[in-house]
């Protein structure tokens, strides 16, 4: 008599359309996430001929970012599975949306530093969190599909972030801020979608 385990039916049957839209929002999450990586920098030929600063002073701007998603990546990775992904998501966007807003009100190295650091944390919380979200909602089958699929939301957001840059830039560096106002506001959109 051959006796089928219930878990191994449930394990390899289809992804539900919830399942598949949660993967689909984590795709998109990682996305906005490759965007909010690289808008500094497009933004940074603007900044340094408003500024009148050199490589070298934007390159430390450059890294900020990353210093910010280190930490927060080590930090906030390990809050999601206390406190929820859910939970910890909507902090990171929350951290996003002002770190990329309070970009567009700087007028010095210092406090664009501040505010990318802010803008890091939450992405490296967001994308901490989004990895174990994608994996988590989906079928055992599916898993390993589940979280390539939200990996390449990283480079797409970034190309599809590039070219809307080109159209808000305009050839006209000097709307620099316009980048870090696109990037604050799709942020904010994602908080109701989460």
């Amino acid at each position: 008599m051959n006796m089928t385990d219930p878990r191994d039916t449930i394990a390899n049957s289809p992804m539900s359309i919830l399942q598949i839209v949660a993967v689909a929002l984590t795709l998109s999450l990682c996305a906005l996430d490759g965007f909010d990586v690289l808008s500094i920098s497009f933004a940074s030929p603007g900044i340094a001929r408003e500024w009148g600063i050199n490589q070298a002073e934007l390159g430390i701007v450059l890294s900020m970012e990353l210093i910010g998603m280190a930490i927060g990546s080590l930090l906030l990775g390990g809050v999601a599975d206390k406190i929820g992904r859910r939970k910890t998501i909507l902090a990171c966007l929350v951290l996003m949306t002002a770190g990329m807003f309070m970009a567009t009100q700087v007028y010095g190295l210092i406090d664009l530093s501040i505010w990318r650091v802010l803008t890091g944390l939450g992405i490296g919380g967001m994308l901490a969190a989004i990895t174990a979200t994608a994996a988590e909602f989906s079928s055992s089958k599916r898993r390993d599909f589940a979280v390539s699929i939200m990996s390449i939301g990283y480079p797409i957001g970034a190309v599809v972030g590039g070219m809307i840059v080109a159209v808000l830039l305009q050839g006209n560096a000097e709307n620099w801020r316009y980048v870090f106002y696109f990037g604050a506001a799709i942020t904010a959109i994602f908080i109701p979608l989460v």
